[in-house]
């Protein structure tokens, strides 16, 4: 059964929205092909391995076997360790339907197998309550049975789509027929999870049954959440209450104006809210949604599309509070920056959604990946000292073969296998192309191929394959970005004018039709707001949808990018390396050494000193910001001090 093209996101014939996605979305070969075969023959295949070592798969084991010769024993430091093994499954599954293969086949059905052997009888599923002493649904805060849930349901309907098998999907649905005998006005328990994602997961086991009471079970636990039903700090592993914007239980959607707390947790919200207005046509909801997200473009967003500024509760900051050095920037808050922004995308069909995708895939969210597919980033700061003194664990800035809290590999594959669905959609007046990679796109009786180097080079030709009887609209982002471009259809220049950032053709096409889009990629200096105190004075390269950063073991001598300026009216060039990190095209900017200090000299001088002089100008080569930490230790870093001209 090959349906590909039917991705996490698939809305059902009474869903309102702008777009909808592509039924078909393939990527065969340049950038992004790359990175997903590493994800297949790497970082997939070495998930049941990774999950074996950490103990996820033998609890599931010990649950299907509660009375065995050995004593149930929880193994891993969370409650929410089975959540790794579905988002694999997740990841697995999109992979079959690309791409089939025997051995992983073999590999989903025998876990699929364990998964179903686990579930209780009456339908309840979460391995670290069924081998302890606590009872279930008692830790709503911090227990993260509803989050483990929506997961098993994300890849329960990732299995049915793709294999067309239907065991999964039925322990999803008994298990969302005992959260509903659980939850509700009445009920046992009348509040919601700490941590959202089964809201979105019901929205789309609803999508796949048609079953209503899904999506009204959806809608109960978004409508509760904000009004105070959370407890903290007496659950297990806290003793420190966050309070209740942590959890964004201060407020009901509809009033929020701010994307507060934990920043996985609002953006998994906000996901299955856009999912929620989508199929109920809520307005309200949709404004609120633009609100929020709005806030969080234009506040609370790193250069790299990353989010989430504190290590503290891995939780959003104050407005424009983005520090380099310290921004947490988890990759799976990116990760759902993107699932985010693709409903936003879908729901309203504007463009502006797919720029902070764009952004958010090349940079804040690939930086998490290493680029052999078997180390990974849990933060991603722009900024890493040559001697960083970091606390061990999880959120260093050092690729890791896998991490104790293993949330965000699993969650890496399962993107990149699913990726081609969030680079097309289709809507009543045509096609519309929002990311660029060498592929098939289409739907509708409307199909095209692309053939483009992007991200290196800014030629995009799209040729039509198929295109029914009638006049079509082919649309193509103009990314935010770009300042200079021509659109030529069939030889002839066209009009290049982009309507809310969309370029678009209009007419009755034919195959073989052909429309290029000549983006210009010279590489350019961005500031930030002078509000970001952390980067005041400061500058950073950028080229095309990559953002830059200068990486010690790049740099003349081995020069610390700490101790230097870079003078912003010398000229940027480009240079083609085909042997650096798998091929990639550097920046070459124009600098000057900071004098060293002499040991003891106090580092403030008065303001009206005169500045020392920096004689020594130095070249700097800066490489893209997501292969950074792929070579060993280092000093690292985007915003860079802008020298003074004078």
């Amino acid at each position: 059964m090959n349906t590909a093209s039917i991705g996490p996101v698939h809305p059902g014939p009474n869903t309102v929205t702008a777009h909808r996605p592509a039924t078909l979305a393939r990527i065969s070969d340049g950038f992004w092909a790359l990175r997903r075969r590493v994800n297949a023959e790497a970082s997939i295949p070495e998930g049941p391995q990774r999950l074996e070592e950490a103990g996820n798969l033998a609890n599931l084991r010990a649950a299907a076997d509660p009375d065995g010769s050995a004593a149930p024993v929880f193994s891993g430091d969370f409650q929410f360790q089975d959540s790794d093994v579905y988002k694999w499954l997740e990841a697995a599954c999109w992979q079959l339907a690309d791409e089939p293969t025997p051995a992983l086949a073999a590999d989903v059905e025998q876990i699929v197998a364990l998964v179903s052997a686990a579930q209780r009888e009456d339908g309840y599923l979460q391995t670290y309550y069924q081998l302890g002493e606590r009872e279930p649904w008692t830790e709503l805060g911090w227990g993260h049975e509803l989050y483990c849930a929506g997961h098993l349901m994300q890849a329960a309907a990732a299995h049915y789509r793709a294999t067309g098998g239907r065991r999964l999907l039925d322990v999803a649905l008994r298990l969302a027929d005992h959260i509903e005998s659980v939850f509700g006005p009445g009920k046992r328990v009348d509040a919601v999870c700490g941590h959202p994602e089964v809201e979105t997961a019901l929205v789309e086991l609803y999508r796949t049954t048609g079953e209503q009471r899904y999506l009204d079970l959806a809608r109960y636990f978004l409508d509760r959440r904000g009004h105070g039903t959370l407890t903290s700090g007496a659950d297990r592993g806290h003793d420190r209450d966050p309070g209740p914007e942590y959890w964004q239980d201060h407020l009901p959607i509809r009033e929020a104006g701010e994307m507060v707390g934990h920043s996985v947790r609002q953006l998994y919200l906000l996901a299955g809210a856009a999912d929620l207005a989508a199929e109920s046509d809520d307005d309200e909801l949709r404004q609120a949604l633009v609100r929020l997200w709005q806030d969080m473009v234009s506040n609370k967003t790193y250069l790299t599309g990353g989010v989430g500024s504190r290590h503290d509760w891995e939780s959003f900051g104050d407005a424009h509070e983005l520090p380099a050095d310290r921004a947490y920037a988890e990759t799976c808050a990116a990760i759902a920056s993107v699932q985010f922004s693709w409903r936003m995308a879908l729901l309203t069909g504007e463009a502006r959604y797919s720029d902070l995708i764009e952004r958010t895939l090349f940079n804040g969210f690939l930086s998490g990946v290493g680029m052999d597919g078997r180390t990974w980033l849990y933060v991603n700061p722009l900024h890493l000292r040559a001697t960083p003194h970091e606390r061990p664990g999880d959120q260093t800035a050092h690729r890791t073969p896998w991490f104790r809290c293993a949330c965000c590999p699993p969650n890496a594959m399962r993107l990149l296998a699913s990726l081609p669905h969030y680079f097309a959609s289709v809507s009543g007046t045509g096609l519309h192309l929002h990311q660029y990679a060498t592929g098939k796109y289409g739907g509708d009786g409307f199909t095209v191929h692309v053939a483009t180097e992007y991200p290196w080079r800014g030629t995009v030709t799209v040729t039509v394959d198929d295109a029914p009887a009638e006049q079509r609209t082919l649309s193509l982002r103009l990314p935010a970005w770009c300042v200079r471009h021509t659109l030529t259809v069939n030889g002839t220049l066209a009009d290049g004018s982009a309507q809310d950032g969309w370029l678009r053709v209009t007419g009755m096409f034919q195959r073989g039709d052909s429309i290029r889009l000549d983006l210009g990629l010279m590489p350019r200096l961005t500031r930030p707001n002078p509000r970001v105190d952390a980067v005041r004075g400061c500058v950073a390269i950028e080229r095309g949808p990559l953002v830059y950063c200068l990486e010690q073991s790049d740099q003349p001598g081995g020069l610390n990018p700490d101790d230097v300026v870079l003078d912003p009216a010398a000229p940027l060039a480009v240079q083609e390396r085909p042997d650096l990190l798998g091929g990639v095209t550097t920046v070459i900017a124009s600098g000057r050494r900071l004098p060293s200090d002499e040991p003891g000299q106090w580092p403030y001088t008065p303001h009206e000193a005169e500045p020392r002089p920096l004689p020594e100008t130095v070249h700097l080569a800066a490489v893209p910001y997501y292969a950074w930490a792929n070579r060993g230790l280092g000093a690292m870093r985007v915003w860079i001090p802008a020298a003074e001209v004078g």
